[in-house]
């Protein structure tokens, strides 16, 4: 697939729900406002605590949402139960490997697929593994830090043109 057709973005999206894991296996909170900071993850996060980490953040598509609970014959589930930080709306995630998106001043690198687990299984019953399997949306480091809120923007950012033609 042409890398030119991938980098196009016809809009940006936006901001839906926040959430911070304290420790693995309790509750999330669901925040409003919260911090990133560079090269670690979302203030308050336990993936927050490991400096240079390519997992600082994990995001999903809003529009995932709904398809897994269809999948697993469910109304909805609520975001909080996907342990995922950031659900946004508007934009393909899954083109994001390796371009950088922005929320006010921070940036974020996407840097892999955030693949679903065993746990989700539990979380969402049985069937629940493969229903995220391709929905479950990526992981990002912090390259610069902010603050964000539900509600806010969130681009992505262009990748660099490089002139590879004859000079």
């Amino acid at each position: 697939m042409s890398t030119e057709l991938k980098d196009r973005f016809p809009q940006s999206g936006k901001i839906e729900w926040i959430g911070l894991r304290k420790a693995a296996g309790e509750a999330m909170d669901v925040v409003e406002t919260a911090t990133l900071l560079q090269g670690h993850g979302l203030e308050g996060d336990k993936a927050g605590q490991r400096a240079g980490s390519r997992r600082q953040v994990t995001l999903i598509q809003a529009e995932y949402l709904p398809v897994i609970a269809a999948l697993l014959g469910k109304e909805a589930i609520s975001p909080d139960v996907f342990r995922r930080n950031i659900v946004v709306s508007g934009i393909n995630l899954g083109l994001c490997k390796d371009l950088e998106i922005g929320i006010n001043d921070a940036v974020l690198q996407v840097t892999g697929d955030c693949k679903p687990c065993a746990k989700m299984e539990k979380a969402l019953g049985y069937g629940g593994f493969n229903a995220m399997w391709n929905h479950g949306g990526v992981t990002a480091a912090v390259q610069a830090g902010g603050v964000i809120t539900v509600g806010d923007e969130i681009r992505v950012l262009q990748r660099p043109v490089t002139d590879t033609g004859p000079a």
